[in-house]
Formats: structure tokens, sequence, C-alpha cells
């Protein structure tokens, strides 16, 4: 059983055991969110949470193996309190339900530093383990220090920080000495743990073979990346509360998770022990090294190979309600925005279109007016816009796509976006497309769309206020929504009447720029 599936880890985990022959069940608040993932029919899921005992129970009934791959992490100032109610209960249970084996992917903490010096992260990370530890289950711990993989939260912040800044004025955590592991390893490690002795029962430092301080990291990305060689000025001001609110500025990842990350990075993280050799021996080419890491990492990015990244999972804060689609719905207020247009291009013209915004091909209308929403998110706390998309040509639910996420998606015909960027409401943004009865939407004689509309373009903003702040937010953006909504509807269908049949969706997002500059940015 596999918590976590919908995260980083869990997510690229999952189809690695099926591939070794594993049955694997998923446990899952939203299911949902599995569904479309290549493997999800060979899955079983379970709706649930670790917090929960009567979901939990029944995920751990029958188990052997339970991966614990959760955790709290920027979830607020107790979330040490919730890892620790999870931990306990979780061990509880799986001593009950007679599973033979808990592994869980921990972190790795400094040995000659007391746990009162650690961040709250690592600190909490250490209690979890030493819980599971004492659950009467065998447990293996599995302490890593910063994984590099194509969408992992490290290389992403590792990655924006070196691309975007040739010069840098840069905190003295800079200087601690870090041991990197490879996504690969990781994954390795955790389905070799499966088959560990029964008498095992202890925590295993895992790392890959380099050690690098986190300077020498950024130049060795600059390097592997062919960037020119970055400048890189270390300072003694810099704070991790500082430094957070400067890496939610420069990279993609919002400050809530950028402060523990920052704040683990204060002491040294080098591996103490190589023990797990013992039980799970090292590849013939051994353990794959920062180089070789970062040069998959960026191939998998430019070959749009990435499988799960660290914003697949829920962003701390975001609201969880689902859509409110009765039309009687009885929770209160819920206010609308709602466009049509009639499209002279076939229902698939119009679906590429709307399955490939976000992310670089932007979203149709007034880029200014967006990036100044997503500024404005990123300095009270928020995701911003700068998450982009998985994948440039597809989606499914539970992707991040700037700063909202795929709630919802039916090929071809609806995509709707729950919004995570800092509101005083839920907010939801639906895409549809059907087609004209009787329509025909061919091209005309000079290239353009003619004949008759063959789709029906929808588009509907929904915001649900908390409060009087929530209802004075929607009135005063109001004015806006003709401009940005407006322009957005106008282009969307634009861009799906200039794609001649056959196009790509590429050649698409390549007429996004002109039909923009026509509505003013």
């Amino acid at each position: 059983m596999v918590t976590g599936a919908t995260g980083y880890i869990g997510g690229r985990l999952v189809p690695q055991l099926l591939v070794a022959g594993r049955t694997v069940r998923c446990l899952a608040r939203t299911p949902a969110k599995l569904r479309d993932h290549p493997w999800a029919d060979r899955v079983e899921v379970v709706r649930g949470d670790v917090t929960d005992e009567e979901s939990l129970r029944a995920a751990l009934a029958g188990v052997e193996v339970a991966y614990y791959l959760v955790h709290s992490l920027g979830t607020g100032s107790d979330f040490e309190a919730t890892d620790r109610r999870a931990a306990r209960l979780f061990g509880r249970l799986a001593r009950e339900a007679g599973v033979r084996r808990i592994v869980y992917l921990g972190g790795l903490t400094p040995a000659d530093v007391p746990e009162d010096d650690l961040s709250p992260h690592l600190r909490s990370r250490a209690e979890v383990g030493r819980i599971l530890l004492d659950s009467g289950v065998p447990t293996a711990v599995l302490r890593a220090a910063v994984i590099i993989g194509s969408g992992s939260v490290s290389f992403e912040m590792l990655r924006y920080l070196t691309e975007r800044l040739p010069v840098m004025v840069t905190p003295r955590w800079v200087r601690t000495r870090i041991q990197p592991i490879a996504v690969r390893d990781v994954l390795r490690y955790l389905i070799g743990a499966a088959d560990l002795p029964a008498e095992v029962n202890r925590s295993f430092d895992i790392g890959g073979p380099d050690v690098l301080t986190y300077r020498g990291m950024m130049r060795r990305y600059a390097a592997v990346a062919g960037l020119p060689r970055r400048i890189i000025v270390p300072v003694h001001v810099l704070t991790p509360r500082l430094s957070s609110h400067w890496i939610g500025l420069v990279t993609p990842v919002p400050g809530s998770i950028a402060k523990p990350l920052v704040e683990s990075l204060r002491h040294e993280v080098v591996c103490a022990e190589n023990d797990i050799t013992r039980w799970i021996p090292d590849p013939p080419e051994g353990t794959v090294d920062f180089d070789t890491a970062l040069h998959w990492a960026l191939k998998r990015i430019h070959d749009a190979e990435v499988d799960t990244r660290w914003s697949s999972a829920d962003t701390p804060g975001a609201p969880s309600d689902p859509l409110p689609t009765d039309p009687d719905w009885t929770g209160g207020s819920l206010y609308t925005d709602v466009r049509e247009r009639s499209v002279k291009a076939p229902p698939e013209a119009v679906w590429r279109v709307i399955e490939g915004i976000g992310g670089d091909n932007g979203w149709y209308s007034l880029p200014i007016a967006w990036a100044a929403r997503g500024v404005l998110d990123r300095l009270f706390g928020g995701v911003g816009l700068r998450r982009g998309r998985r994948d440039a040509e597809r989606l499914r639910v539970g992707d991040s796509l700037d700063f909202w996420r795929v709630e919802e998606i039916e090929p071809g015909r609806l995509l709707r976006l729950r919004a995570e960027m800092r509101l005083p409401g839920l907010a939801w943004l639906e895409l549809s497309v059907e087609p004209t009865p009787g329509g025909d939407g061919t091209g005309g004689a000079d290239g353009g769309a003619g004949g008759r509309p063959a789709a029906r373009y929808r588009q509907r903003a929904l915001f649900h206020p908390h409060g009087l702040g929530g209802h004075l937010y929607w009135w005063s953006v109001s004015p806006w929504h003709a401009l940005v909504f407006g322009a957005m509807a106008r282009n969307i269908a634009a861009t799906a009447e200039r794609a001649a049949p056959g196009d790509t969706r590429a050649d698409a997002a390549d007429r996004t720029a002109s039909a923009t500059d026509r509505a003013g940015g």
C-alpha cells in the first residue's frame, strides 16, 4: 500500500512497483487525481487519509508492505503535531493489520547537531521515523537529503536559481555541504526495502557519490545546462526567512515550502553510513552521480516526459472543496461570469487550444494583468504563475497549472480548474466546447475559417466568497472581467479558427501571440 501516490515520489514509485510484479493499493484523499495516470487501472484505490482512522484501517487490511510517503510540509505552525498524530495512528493500525514491513522516506539529519537545534521540518521528519520504528512493525527509514530528478522541488529550486540569476548575492548556507541523490536511486532503495529481513528495524542514510556545497551544485548545474559560469557572492545577512522570500520571487517554489527547505540547509547533510548496501547492493555501474542526474532530469524536461512534479501534491492552504455544480447550490452566494462564442472550427480544434492553455502558452488575454496577479499572489504567500505545466500538451486530473489545479477533465469537452491563489473565497474556471448542430467549420478560400459555426465555446468563472471580504473582492475585480475574460474567450476562439485542419497543438499555440496582441497585450 502506497500513501502519497498523488505526490512526487509516490507517483513514480507506484509504476515501478507494478513493473516489479507487486499488487498495489493506493490511499488517496482525492482518488480522481489518480484517474488519468497510465497505471490507474492496474491499482486499487482507497479513498482516505492517514489522519482518518476508519479509512486508514480499511486501506491497511491485507497489506504486507506499507509505504509512508506523506508529511505536512508547509501546512502551518502545527504541522509537527499533525505529523506526530498521523505517524502514531499509522504505526498502530499497521501493527493491528499484521503488516510485515513499513518503509518511510525521511530527511537526512546531521549527526552532531542536537535535535532541538534542527529546523522544525527536519525535526519532524526525524520524529516520524522514530515513531514508526517504535510501532512494533519492522520499519526501514530511508533518510535522503536533496533529491535530484525532473520535477522534484529541490531540482526546481536549483534550476530556477541558476538559470535566472547569472550573478547571485546568496545566503551563507550555499557553503553548506550536501550529499544529493538521484530520484532513480531513491526509487531503487524504496523498492528494495520491501524485501528486507524481518529483523531489520532501523534507519539508513542514502545518498549519491558526490558531496557538494549548494554553491557547487549551482555551478555544476550551469555547466551541465550549458550556461555561462555563475558569479556567486555569499553574504551573512540573509536569514532563512529572507531567503525563502527571495526563492519565492525567483523560482516556482512558494515561500511556505521554500522556508523549511532552506532551514534544512543550515546544517551539513552528509551520509554517516552506507549500511543499506548490505541488503540492497549498488548496481554494477554504481549510484548515479550528480552531473548524470542533472543531465537525465533536463532531458526529461526537454522531451516533455516529466511523470510527476513536486506541485502534483496539494498546495497547503489551497481550497479543496468540490465544485458546487448543483444550480440550486445552497452553500451561500455563488458569483459567475459566463462567456460563450460560436467558433468556425471543429470542436477538436477548440479542445486543442483549451487543453494547451497556461504555462508557456499563456492565458490568451492581457499577459500583463495575469503576470501582475501572479506577482500579487506570491507577495501574499501564494504559488503565483511560475509553476507552469507538467506537460506542454496534455493535462490530467490533479495537475498544477500555474496558480490553478485541474479538478476535472473530460477529454474533448470540459476542463475545470480550481484556483490555488490567495483569495477570500473559493474560485473555479471552466472551459468547455460542444459541437454546433448543422455546423461545418470548413475553411474559406482565403485560408480563414468559413462556413457555419461548427462548435460552441463556453467559459465560466465561479467564485464562492468567504465573508464580507469575499463579496468586496468580487465586486472590486468585476470591472476587469470584461477585459480579461472577454478577451480570453475571443482569443481562444480566434486561435482555434486560425488552426487549419490537421494542425498540431503546437501550431495552434504558436498563433497565440498574434491573437493576444489584438487583445491589447
